[in-house]
């Protein structure tokens, strides 16, 4: 399959023959991702899903810098001297109990010695575009669970850094907390225009907020589609998923993940029954 390359001026992020294997228990080596090729326009906000098992999580933790490449390459075209390469927003909570809304989210700026008025400025807007403005003193431990991700939220886009990497950032939430965050995220991304590689299980939630949609194919996980999303910026939530074309792309999108669920799940019987025969030989 042919990878979608942008040009070597627009490029963020490039990747060529990215390979990461790990010795599991019992000295096996489990290829998670195998010969991953892909491009990143500056900008472009981009969504990988894929069974699970198939590395999304993994080629995020290398692009976060938290994972080392057994082979292959990552480049990032950096931009403004010094801003952070990247910010991560994770699945879980991951904000520190011991600060303040306010605290959690100027502490990038912090620690890079930003000046306080520009991290007053900063931490402001950020807390008015997520909603909190209003709980700025108050800690995680009197909120929910979708106010201490707006909180991960505001941190991550306050911090300013070049590529904004979301690892399933709203799986845990109601349905109601969900839509409300996207659309949150949605209108704080059409305000910064910054790269994001975003990871989910839920092709809804790809068709909603990208650009570009990869299919990733079961472990070992590489690209297997490209789907480009044709809708108009910005995006109202509620309003896009009425649009006959979103149900297309939804479908088309479906059918080309479930291969790739079924394979994973054969994958994962058969590792049952290799597992169950390695006991009954000793």
């Amino acid at each position: 399959m042919s990878i979608p390359t942008a040009t070597a001026v627009d490029t963020k992020i490039r990747i060529r023959g990215l390979t990461k294997t790990f010795t599991v228990p019992g000295g096996h080596v489990v290829t998670a991702l195998e010969d991953f090729d892909l491009d990143v326009p500056q900008g472009q906000f981009l969504t990988l899903v894929g069974p699970s098992g198939c590395g999304k999580t993994t080629f995020l933790r290398m692009l976060a810098g938290l994972e080392t490449p057994s082979a292959g390459t990552i480049e990032l075209n950096r931009g403004t001297a010094g801003r952070p390469e990247n910010s991560m927003v994770f699945q879980g909570d991951s904000i520190f109990p011991w600060m303040s809304v306010w605290q959690n989210a100027a502490y990038g700026l912090t620690v890079r010695g930003v000046a306080k008025a520009d991290i007053k400025d900063t931490v402001g807007h950020y807390l008015d575009a997520t909603g909190l403005t209003k709980f700025a003193d108050t800690f995680p431990h009197q909120l929910s669970g979708g106010m201490r991700q707006r909180v991960s939220i505001a941190r991550a886009f306050a911090n300013d850094p070049e590529i904004l990497l979301m690892d399933e950032p709203f799986s845990a939430l109601d349905e109601q907390n969900k839509t409300l965050l996207q659309a949150e995220l949605l209108r704080i991304w059409d305000e910064t225009r910054k790269t994001v590689v975003f990871i989910t299980h839920s092709v809804d939630e790809a068709v909603t907020l990208s650009d570009r949609i990869m299919v990733m194919s079961a472990q070992p996980g590489r690209a297997k589609a490209f789907i480009d999303v044709p809708f108009d910026r910005p995006r109202d939530v509620l309003q896009l998923r009425h649009q006959p074309e979103y149900g297309e792309i939804v479908y088309d999108i479906w059918s080309q993940l479930k291969e790739e669920v079924d394979k994973a799940k054969q994958q994962a019987d058969e590792r049952v029954v290799s597992s169950k025969r390695s006991l009954f030989r000793r």
